[in-house]
Parts: C-alpha cells; sequence; structure tokens
C-alpha cells in the first residue's frame, strides 16, 4: 500500500499540456533523469479526463486502475441489473469480488492532491478539491469505511486510518462548501471539463451536495434532521445547481489515443450487455430511451451502429444457458447503442435529470417546499432531452409512472426509478438509488454461488490491505455488520 501514499510522478506529470486538449502531450522529450517540477496544467487535464471514466467502465472488475483507464462502475451495475454479463458470469452470480481501491489514491486523487499542495492558482485549488470530493464520494459508496482524512499524505502516513463512512460524508460536504465560498478570478488552467468557468464549477459543488445529502435520506428521513439541513442548504447556495442539459457535468473524449470508456467496453470484446431486467421495465413503460439504450451490435460505426435492440440478456442464469442465450439471440442488447459509443464522444458524469429527480424526492420526503409534481416531469424531460429524444405525450399520466398527492409514500418508487432509469449506464448511481431506497425491486440471481443468495450490499477489502494496512482495516471491518463481506451494509445502507 505504500505506492499509495508516495508521491511517483512518472510519466504524464512531466508532460507540458500546451492546450486543455486530452490529446496534446506537448513534448515528451524530457531527461528522465532530472527532477521536474510537476506542470499543474497537465494534472489538471489527466485527472478532469479521467473523472468521466469513474462513472463509466472500461473493463468488467475494479482493478488494475491506470492514469489511462480507470474502471468505473460495472461491477455495481451488474448488482443493480443495468447489466448482466454474456458470458463469464461471475459477477452477475455474486462470486466474491475483492477489488482495490488503492490506485484511485495513488493516480487522480494523488494528482489533485498535488494541485491543491502548490496552490498556484486558488481557483485550480477549489476544483481539485471539488473533484476530489466526487472521487472519494465514488469510493466511500462502494466500500464503506475508507481512509481520508489521513490519505494522500506521502511518507508522512504510510498507514492511514480508515474514516468512518458518516465522517466522510460529513467531510465532503464542508470540503465542496468551502471550495464554493473560495472561488475568485484566477486562471484554472488544463480544466477539460469546464473550461475555466467558475460559475459551472459552483453549480456543480452544490449539485454533488444536494446528491450527497440525499443519499443519507435512510440515515436521516427526517425533515430538519442531518440530510435534509444539507441539501436546503446547498438548494439555497447562491452558486446555484445544475437545472439544464447544457450545465451537465460531462466528460469530452477526442477519440484516438484517449477514446471513449464506453468505446473501450467493446473494442475486441463484447462480455456485457444490458439485462433483460432492464429492458423489460423499459417495455414495461413504453420507454423510448431504450432505443438509445440498448445497441444490437459492439459496432460503433458503419451502418449497424444505429441499430437499437431490447432484448436483454436474462440475469442471473448459470454460464452456459447465459451462452446458449447470446448464440440463439445475435442481436442482444450491448450497453448503449454503438453510435453513443464511439471512439469520439462523451460520458455524462451528473446530469441535470439526476439533479432535478433528487430535487422531486426531496419535496416529496418534505425536505423542501418545491413542487414535487413539477420537478418530477421535469426531470424525466430532462432525461429524454439528454438523449436527444422527447417523452411520449402519455408517459407521465401511466399508472406506473403517475405520482399521487405530494409526500405520497408511493411517490418514492415511482421517483427512485425514474431516478434509476435517468443514471443509466451510471452503475453505481443505480445501485446507490436501489440500496438506499429499495426500488425498482430487484430479484437475486437464480443460479447465485454466494451463500446467501442475496444481491450484494458492498465491495469486501481487497487482501492486500491486511498485510500492508493490518490495524486500519481490522478496525474498520468490526464496525461492519457481519465483517468484511459482501452481504455486510455500508452505514448510510444500514
Amino acid at each position: 500500500m505504500k505506492k499509495l501514499y508516495i508521491y511517483t510522478f512518472t510519466g504524464l506529470l512531466l508532460l507540458g499540456f500546451g492546450c486543455k486538449k486530452l490529446d496534446n502531450f506537448g513534448d515528451t522529450n524530457t531527461d528522465p533523469a532530472n527532477a521536474q517540477k510537476p506542470v499543474l496544467s497537465a494534472l489538471m487535464t489527466t485527472s478532469t479526463g479521467l473523472i468521466g471514466t469513474i462513472a463509466s467502465t472500461s473493463v468488467a472488475a475494479d482493478t488494475n486502475i491506470t492514469r489511462t483507464s480507470i474502471p468505473g462502475v460495472t461491477t455495481p451495475g451488474i448488482y443493480a441489473q443495468y447489466f448482466a454479463e454474456s458470458q463469464y458470469n461471475d459477477i452477475t452470480l455474486y462470486s466474491l469480488q475483492r477489488s482495490s481501491f488503492t490506485s484511485y489514491y495513488s493516480t487522480v486523487l494523488n494528482d489533485l492532491q498535488t494541485i491543491i499542495t502548490a496552490n498556484e492558482s486558488n481557483n485550480m485549488t477549489q476544483v481539485a478539491k471539488i473533484l476530489q470530493q466526487y472521487v472519494f464520494w465514488t469510493i466511500t459508496d462502494r466500500w464503506g469505511d475508507i481512509p481520508y482524512t489521513e490519505a494522500l499524505k506521502g511518507l508522512q502516513n504510510l498507514h492511514p486510518k480508515y474514516d468512518r463512512q458518516e465522517d466522510i460524508y460529513k467531510g465532503m460536504a464542508t470540503a465542496i462548501k468551502a471550495a464554493i465560498a473560495a472561488f475568485d478570478n484566477s486562471a484554472i488552467n488544463g480544466d477539460v471539463l469546464y473550461n475555466g468557468d467558475v460559475p459551472s464549477w459552483k453549480r456543480l459543488g452544490n449539485s454533488l451536495r444536494l446528491m450527497m445529502a440525499l443519499q443519507l435520506s435512510k440515515k436521516f428521513p427526517a425533515a430538519g434532521a442531518y440530510a435534509a439541513t444539507e441539501f436546503n442548504a446547498a438548494l439555497s447556495d447562491a452558486g446555484g445547481y445544475i437545472t439544464a442539459n447544457a450545465q451537465n457535468f460531462t466528460a469530452v473524449y477526442p477519440g484516438g489515443s484517449f477514446p471513449t470508456p464506453w468505446y473501450t467496453t467493446y473494442n475486441g470484446r463484447k462480455d456485457l450487455g444490458e439485462s433483460k431486467t432492464m429492458t423489460d421495465l423499459m417495455a414495461s413503460l413504453a420507454d423510448t430511451r431504450q432505443t438509445v439504450f440498448g445497441g444490437a451490435t459492439e459496432q460503433a460505426s458503419g451502418s449497424n451502429a444505429s441499430a437499437s435492440s431490447n432484448i436483454g440478456i436474462p440475469y442471473g442464469l448459470a454460464r452456459q444457458p447465459t451462452i446458449d442465450f447470446t448464440a440463439e439471440n445475435p442481436t442482444w442488447a450491448r450497453v448503449l447503442r454503438g453510435d453513443f459509443r464511439r471512439q469520439a464522444g462523451s460520458v455524462v458524469i451528473i446530469s441535470a435529470a439526476e439533479v432535478t429527480l433528487a430535487r422531486a424526492e426531496a419535496a416529496n420526503r418534505g425536505w423542501t417546499t418545491e413542487s414535487v409534481s413539477s420537478l418530477y416531469s421535469t426531470g424525466i424531460n430532462l432525461s429524454f432531452s439528454q438523449w436527444g429524444l422527447t417523452a411520449p405525450a402519455n408517459y407521465t399520466a401511466q399508472a406506473a409512472v403517475a405520482l399521487g398527492a405530494a409526500g405520497s409514500t408511493d411517490n418514492i418508487s415511482k421517483i427512485a426509478t425514474q431516478e434509476y432509469i435517468a443514471s443509466y449506464p451510471d452503475g453505481l448511481r443505480a445501485w446507490n438509488i436501489w440500496r438506499r431506497t429499495g426500488y425498482p425491486v430487484l430479484t437475486p440471481a437464480s443460479a447465485a454461488v454466494n451463500a446467501s443468495k442475496l444481491i450484494p450490499r458492498r465491495l469486501a477489502y481487497f487482501p492486500d490491505e491486511y498485510s500492508s494496512n493490518k490495524a486500519a482495516v481490522e478496525a474498520a471491518v468490526v464496525l461492519l455488520p457481519g465483517g468484511d463481506t459482501q452481504d455486510a451494509r455500508v452505514w448510510w445502507d444500514q
């Protein structure tokens, strides 16, 4: 674990980025024997370019993260039944996945910390702080307690404690709030997400605060409790929040050496597909977003790239029946239609639809005085629009979508289901929504191989943690109900 905390600036750290493009690597003819001062704009470009891969996927397991390929949320997406594996279905059947989070620390978190420590530009520092909290958020939601306050200290602390998830959540909220308040007129060099636009970063920060607060609704359900208070504080902040698709937090990939993560998923392989759970849900709602969500082929260009599929892979079957199904149904649904996962393209990380539907849920919980029905309808329409579609005229009127009176408990199932659909294909968001609300209702894999036969609730710690940071990880495991298992629930899920 030592590699996590020592500042090892190699490769991209020595490169001079001349402009805000992922494909501009400047002069690589640098003498490796000479110590080089990190180019902070290069670190910002690298870090912001990698953020999109955390909200998507490039391989089937959350391991072996590098600067050019941070695997994202395939495993949570399989648990949440967005996806099903087409042949090697260990994750679909809940075999134990002991995945490592260490490379997040040694790459993107470490690079962002270098920007913060150098503090050459105040606004670059604040952006780095916001992005760090987003990355920490994705890690803690998967594993639970993780190194936070003592992480990224270099040689000063090679054995950081695991902070409790409650403290991490409160720390993230505090850090983002402080960053928003600290912005000034200084430059944000190397920003390939919002091109140095400070109002956009403020909106993003508040949007993250809203969604983080809502994630605690199971732990703090009451209006006036911590989660609702934090939600309202973000909602009323002068910096605003994301309300339109033009403001979406989006990573754009130029292609070539920097393809979209979803392109990489099918570049030579086809191990992942949309699950029948998802395609059946979309069919039950006559939801035309399915025309984009599922592709009939892994091809990202050519005549078949725009072909849709609604043939989901049956979720939870043993390997041979799964292989037989895909062989008999060659147009089984790949994740996203081919023309939405080309080499050059984008990944939406946080959308206006997600933020608006979060506000609708908060209003229904009585946390705010906003209009539940108006926000709900707007959020759904924003999601369709994000994919270049228009919602069918009667979509929100159908029984499975239409809301009851504001505050109705039945409304939560419908709002959560629309949040789940709107977050596609971000599997971590889907898993979070399901774990927090219980919706949509999911049936565990029929051929599950784990002892409990239940859908996993967290990722288990990587074995190396027990040898490299033994005392810290064991202290964290004591706090997990049932120990370091897939069935144990993270703090906000208890």
